[in-house]
Formats: structure tokens, sequence, C-alpha cells
């Protein structure tokens, strides 16, 4: 973490005027003064968090000698160490640099400090798998193994007919809509218009855009409960779903659907033309390539299907900026690989489930060790890609500062799960991660309009 936070620090230091504020090494002026400034201080604060990562580095490196860790263990430490120097070297020629350092120079300053967050994340990912992982847990042949024939769960009794009947009709036609991936992924859009910002950036253009996201989304869950019935009856933790148990006929949900989905699609049209023909791909991504082919053929079902999470930043770019820019592909990238950190935490829960539903799942193929590791890997890229979005010059420090706070709360949490490897942990860090996009995004929000 400490790594990380001079990674993200560093990117925001580099598109603002913290660092001309500070010229000298160590120090500021002739490399020994204080700052004058604000921005000096926070420049010098980034110099000596650069020194204390640095002797964390070096005692981490120490310390698994001392304990005699594997050999990728250490030659990822003792490979970030020998890096940072260069990363300090190049700093420092930033920093005593009279003109302003070229984009190139940054580049590459900010490039070797991700290399060392890299190498110091897969020391901690090997460290963990070692002292918790378990080989019992690895299929022998998972992908040639069939899974044993289940029979379907119990359904629950419906409702009274009359009243009681009624109001359980009608809540099942809003659980089909699946409500709670709503919040999230508008908050996604949101972030994505706040960034773009410019003259469209309107009222009537976001409200449309989050109504049309919003019925996306629930089109979208629709067709994933008619696809996905019969599988459902077998699972316990969806053997209640409206279609499961009848509360719905198919023909009336496939209606609502594809209501929900003209609706959607003709509010982005009235918009532009690009964020409808991005919303219908939205729509047909999830329920047909990612619920049809991705998620009961492959155990790469949750990394690929993150693409449909991805979508809705590039449906708000595109909605206030009529195009598909670099600020909506990068809030896109922090999606798609936060997904397989965050859904394969719920995996680990619903192992059981996920079996008895014939979905080669990350834990059901490869083990949970596997899996737990695979959280690790894409909670450091989405963390680095999250640093690299600070590049942008519209954020600023509260986009930083709630990111590394939020970063520190997930990766305790995944920390936890491989030790305590329960049910429990599982949920914790599934909660994290929902905490961490949800407070980057709100950070987006925040900062991009306070300015």
């Amino acid at each position: 973490m400490g790594v990380y936070l001079l990674v993200a620090v560093g990117a925001t230091t580099a598109v603002t005027d913290a660092a001309a504020a500070c010229r000298g090494w160590p120090a500021c002026g002739g490399g020994f003064a204080l700052p004058t400034s604000a921005d000096g201080w926070f420049a010098l604060g980034h110099r000596i968090g650069a020194l204390g990562a640095g002797l964390l580095l070096v005692g981490a490196t120490a310390l698994a000698f001392r304990r005699d860790e594997s050999r990728r263990v250490k030659a990822a430490l003792l490979f970030a160490l020998a890096l940072f120097p260069i990363q300090s070297g190049v700093g420092a020629v930033i920093a005593t640099t009279a003109v302003a350092p070229t984009a190139a120079v940054s580049a590459i300053h900010l490039a070797v400090g991700a290399v060392i967050f890299g190498g110091v994340l897969a020391a901690l990912a090997w460290t963990l798998e070692a002292a918790t992982g378990d080989p019992d847990d690895e299929p022998e042949d998972p992908l040639d193994d069939e899974l044993p024939p289940v029979e379907d769960t119990p359904s629950p009794a419906l409702p009274e007919p009359g009243w009681p009947r009624t109001k359980a009709k009608l809540a099942a036609y809003a659980r089909l809509t699946k409500p709670r991936l709503m919040w999230l992924l508008c908050l996604v859009a949101a972030a994505a218009m706040a960034l773009a910002g410019g003259e469209n950036f309107t009222v009537p253009v976001v409200a449309k855009t989050m109504v049309g996201g919003a019925l996306a989304i629930g089109a979208s869950g629709t067709f994933n409960h008619v696809l996905e019935r019969d599988v459902d009856r077998k699972m316990q933790r969806t053997s209640d779903r409206p279609l499961a148990v009848d509360l719905v006929p198919v023909r009336n949900a496939v209606a609502f659907g594809l209501t929900l989905g003209a609706i959607s699609v003709g509010l982005f049209a009235s918009i532009n033309v690009l964020a409808a023909v991005l919303g219908l791909i939205a729509i047909a991504f999830y329920s047909v390539v990612y619920t049809l082919i991705l998620k009961p053929n492959t155990v790469q079902n949750t990394v690929i299907g993150g693409a449909a999470g991805a979508l809705p930043a590039l449906i708000g770019w595109a909605a206030v900026t009529g195009e598909i820019g670099w600020g909506g592909v990068g809030l896109a990238a922090i999606v798609f690989l936060w997904t397989p950190a965050h859904f394969y935490n719920l995996a680990l829960a619903y192992k059981d489930d996920y079996e008895a539903g014939g979905f080669p799942m990350m834990p059901v193929v490869r083990g949970e060790t596997t899996t737990r590791r695979h959280i690790l890997w894409y909670l450091g890229a989405t963390l680095a890609a999250t640093a690299a979005l600070a590049l942008l010059p519209r954020l600023d420090w509260l986009f930083v500062a709630l990111g590394i706070a939020l970063a520190g709360v997930f990766l305790w949490a995944v920390v936890r799960l491989h030790f305590e490897r329960t049910e429990a942990a599982a949920f914790r860090a599934f909660h994290a991660s929902n905490a961490y996009l949800g407070g980057v995004l709100l950070a987006v929000v925040l900062d991009t309009l306070a300015l």
C-alpha cells in the first residue's frame, strides 16, 4: 500500500504544479529549503513517503530472506528493490529540472512505479498462496469432470390468490430488473458523464442517460431471468426467482424485457446514435453473449463478462461527447478489471450452488486457492488502472485520497479472505469491493463537479 500510495499520488502530481512548487532535491530550493506553498508541501510529502516506502521494501525483502520464502517471492522483492533507486533518480531529475518535464519523462517515472507495485503485489500473492493454499481443493482434471445431476430445489409456495399474490407479482416484476445492479452501473455512467463534462453535460442529457441506463439494466436482468429459469431451480439462492416459481409467465417476462429495452434505446437515441448503439450492445451482450455463451461454457465467463459492466462508462461518455474518449475507456477498464476481483468472492461464497447449476465458475473448475490468487491479481490490476486515471487533469486530490483509503480496505479484506477461507470472509471481501468501486466513482463525480 505504501508503493501504491506513491504511484497514485505521483500520477496526480504529474498533472499539477506540485512538482514545480518544490524545485530541488531532496527538499526544495537549493535542496534543503522548506516549501513555501501547499503544492510544495505536497511534493515534499511525496518524497518523504517514497523514503518510507523504500525502507518498508528493504525490510520486507530482508524478512523474506530471513524466513527463507520461496525463490519467486525473493526474486520479486529484489526486482522491486532494484528498481526503486531508478524511480527515485527519475523523480530527482524531474524535481531539479528548471523546465517542466516532458510527458515521456513523467510517463517513465509512473511506469517504473507501477512495475515496482507489480513486483510487491506478486510477492504478496505468492506468500499468501504458500501460507494459506490448499492443494487438496484443486480438481485433478477439472475440465473433464462431469458434475453430478442435481434435482431441482423445492420452490417456495406461492402467495394466496387476491391482493397478496398481486402484491407478490408487482414485486416480482421489480425483481426481474435486478435493481441491486442499477445503482452501481448507473453511477459508472454518471462518473463518465461528469468526467467528460462539456456543454452537453446538462440536466436533460444526464436524466435521459440515467433513466435509459436503468431501463437497459432492467431489460438485461429480465432476459437473464428468462434464459436461466431452469437452472435457477437447481440453485438454492435463485430457486425463489419469479420465473423459477412460475410467479410471472415467461411470455409476460419477455414482453416486459422487450418494452424496457425499447424505451431504453429510444431514450439513448434521443441523445445521439452512438449512445443508442452502445446501449443496444450492452443489453445484447449481457443477455445473449454472457448468459447463453460465456457463463455456462467457460471458466473465464466472469472475466470476459466484465465488458457488460464496463459498457455504461462508454455510454455515459458518448452521451455527453458523441464519441468514445480516453476518459470513458479508462473508467471502463477499471470496471472491467474490478469485476473478477469483485465477483470471484461471490463465486467462493456460492461455490456449491454454482456447481449444482452446472456453471464452470473459477472455484468449481480451478479450486478455491487459485480463485483467491486471481482475486488478488485482479485487485492489483484494478488499483493500477485507477492510479492511471488520476493522470486526467479533471481529477484532483479527493479522487486520489479516497481511492487509496478504499484500496487499503479492499486489500485488507482480500488478505483476510486468504487466511479465514470462510463464507463470511468471502462476503466481506465482496462488500469491500462494492465500497471500493462505489467510492471511487463517487469521488470522480465530486472531484469533477467541484472544478
